[in-house]
């Protein structure tokens, strides 16, 4: 009996063993959000103001802003999540670490806001 729990111990192990994604997949899905990014931003540059009066009229924007901030957020994310072992290697402690997280997040936001 004690073999079957052994068995399945090693199992379950491997089984739940971390796994990192490709590298083409982070590519690919970058590539998606900033493309998503750049969308919305293009398609919040054509509206015009005079058609805002009819309520019917606030759906395509609304929804540019939301995919897009959206998009913007997670992009951000996965840069800045990137990045995190070359922090951790650089910060001296918690707080420094922290701070230069906090720092990469600004930067890439600016960027992404700078487009």
């Amino acid at each position: 009996m004690s073999e079957t729990f052994g068995d399945f111990e090693g199992l379950l192990k491997r089984a739940l063993a971390p796994v990192e994604p490709p590298e083409a997949l982070s590519m690919r899905l970058e590539s998606t959000l900033t493309e998503l990014t750049e969308l919305a931003h293009d398609e919040l540059e054509s509206w015009e103001l005079s058609t805002m009066r009819d309520p019917r009229n606030w759906v395509r924007p609304v929804a540019a802003v939301a995919i897009g901030t959206t998009a913007g957020a997670a992009l951000v994310v996965l840069r800045v999540r990137q990045q995190h072992r070359r922090r951790t290697v650089k910060a001296t402690d918690p707080l420094d670490l922290a701070e230069r997280t906090l720092r990469a997040v600004a930067d890439e936001t600016r960027k992404i806001l700078d487009r």
